[in-house]
């Protein structure tokens, strides 16, 4: 509930504080004392567009503070705080500031917030309605929420909202697979086309290193021969060599015998040297041999290095990812030999999963014929106190075309209505005249406050157009409203100013010269003379007094 609201500086109020209690609080005052703009500093607060025409002349910045009270935890609010990082408890304080320069400042509990963020807080906190409230219950895109939240199966709900999804996913998958599969097939002469060339190169990886280091040999073939054959000589020539390490290992063997083997590793430093003089020697015969190239060997790595090179750029792909690319274009070709297989299988999931939707908002549609029935019921039960028994209302629920289905079902809800036994229904916002509207949104709330969350509902003129009995039954209704939430109305009729539980007085007061809007709770005294006023106008009679006290006593 709002708690505190604090104004500064908007139109002709210069410094106000009021404090609410709970119930039914009424707002009264003559045409032009400012009541509209305790509602528009009220919608500033809680996320209006903000319009620097407010800002009282001369000043600088408007600011406008509220305090809520929250008797009941607000779901909604609670998961927006924690979308947010915001820390909240029972107390909420929302301030709002408006420079001249057209820029603004929010604070929820002192940490500072965004605009947009500001209008789904504000939405959690207080609904306003005016008389011509088409923005709210009587808005047809509202009305399926309306019934969903007054049937009360949010769980059935949530259940939908996931299989949906899941549907919905599935029906992707199977498209994106039919296009891809539609498009692969427009290629399936180029795909054979191309693995038929891949399959005569066969490209392997690390083959382009290969034949690149395999060519550079054969381009120096000549000098690697011509120094091997050298090397080779050298080591062969007369057994030059080898015979010199063979008469050193004979000598140092002589002298090992009579020295009982003390240059035995001078012998072993020889056997390894000859060792390898003679692996070495057949490394380099070994190599003699392997280059014993021919212009047909050089031709075909020249070929075969032309080959890939060819592929790669006709494929627009390095050397290397050739490889790679075949197997890809393979990949290609089996899903395309593949499709009707996995097609059908993609189709059966989704089939399997639009049946589970199906099941499952078919349900739900039930439970919103049921509760919409009950809904009627009850709505067509406030009527008559209303003066509106020959109205009649109508939840619609009616299935919707296939490509609207949601996450919220198959539905389209809609309240209709007939002010007369001989009109045809329609909508409700197109049948019902400003008062007649203001009345149904009356019945609506009045239902509807057992399950909103919200904790103060502003009425701005709900009484417009009606007047006698009728308002009398309208001011019993708000006040009967206000024992579940807090109800402000700002009213002209003294039918429905004399039940509220607290009464303000809006009022223009001037001093030397200076115009200025205030706001006055009356006590009793005060409020039998305000509804005076609002019974008989400027000149209040003792008849008007005493009308007012049965008004009043009522």
């Amino acid at each position: 509930m709002l708690k505190f609201l604090s104004i500064r500086n908007v139109v002709l109020i210069d410094k106000l504080d009021l404090d609410f209690p709970d119930g039914f609080v009424v707002f009264s005052g003559e045409t032009g004392a400012g009541k509209s703009i305790l509602l528009d500093s009220l919608g500033f607060v809680l996320g209006s567009r903000a319009d620097v025409s407010l800002i009282r002349q001369g000043c600088d910045k408007m600011t406008v503070s509220a305090e809520f009270l929250l008797k009941h935890k607000n779901e909604n609010l609670v998961d927006i705080c924690k979308e947010y990082d915001l820390d909240f408890s029972e107390e909420i304080m929302i301030k709002r500031s408006l420079s001249a320069d057209g820029k603004g400042k929010i604070f929820f509990n002192d940490q500072p917030i965004t605009l947009k963020l500001l209008k789904e807080i504000g939405a959690c906190l207080a609904e306003i309605h005016g008389q011509f409230d088409n923005q709210g219950l009587l808005n047809p895109a509202t009305h399926l929420s309306v019934l969903d939240s007054f049937g009360g199966y949010s769980d059935e709900l949530v259940k939908l909202k996931k299989i949906y999804y899941e549907y919905n996913t599935a029906s992707e998958q199977r498209q994106n697979a039919e296009q891809k599969i539609s498009q692969a097939k427009q290629d399936e002469d180029n795909l054979r086309h191309w693995l038929t060339e891949f399959e005569a190169i066969k490209p392997k990886k690390g083959e382009l290193e290969a034949l690149e280091e395999k060519r550079r040999q054969m381009m120096n073939s000549e000098k690697i021969t011509e120094n091997m054959d050298s090397a080779y000589k050298a080591l062969n020539q007369n057994s030059g060599v080898r015979d010199a390490l063979r008469q050193a290992m004979t000598a140092v063997a002589r002298v090992n015998a009579v020295t009982n083997d003390k240059f035995a590793d001078i012998s072993g430093l020889l056997d390894t040297a000859l060792i390898n003089i003679e692996e070495a020697g057949e490394e380099i015969n070994q190599v003699l041999s392997d280059f014993t190239w021919n212009n047909d060997s050089i031709d075909s790595v020249e070929e075969r290095l032309f080959s890939l090179k060819s592929l790669a750029r006709k494929h627009n792909v390095a050397v290397e990812e050739l490889s790679d690319t075949w197997l890809n274009l393979a990949e290609k070709l089996k899903d395309i030999e593949n499709s009707e297989d996995n097609i059908a299988l993609l189709k059966r999931t989704e089939t399997e999963l639009r049946n589970k939707y199906v099941e499952q908002a078919e349900k739900i549609s039930s439970l919103r014929k049921k509760c919409a029935a009950e809904f009627d019921k009850k709505i067509m039960a406030e009527l008559p106190d209303l003066k509106m028994e020959k109205a009649v209302f109508v939840t619609a629920v009616d299935l919707k075309d296939e490509n609207l289905w949601n996450e919220r079902g198959m539905d389209s809800v809609c309240f209709t209505a007939a002010t007369n036994p001989d009109t045809p229904r329609g909508q409700i916002n197109k049948i019902a005249s400003g008062g007649e509207l203001a009345r149904f949104m009356l019945a609506l709330k009045v239902n509807l406050a057992q399950v909103s969350q919200v904790e103060t509902m502003i009425f701005d003129e709900v009484d417009s157009g009606i007047g006698g009995a009728t308002a009398r039954a309208v001011g019993e209704k708000l006040a009967r409203l206000g024992k579940n939430v807090q109800v402000m109305s700002v009213t002209h009729s003294p039918q429905i100013a004399a039940l509220g539980e607290c009464h303000f007085k809006v009022a223009k007061n001037v001093s030397q010269g200076i115009t200025t809007t205030g706001v006055t709770r009356l006590n009793e005294t005060e409020k039998n003379e305000e509804i005076a006023r609002m019974l008989s106008g400027e000149q209040i009679t003792d008849e008007a007094r005493a009308a007012a006290k049965v008004l009043i006593g009522a």
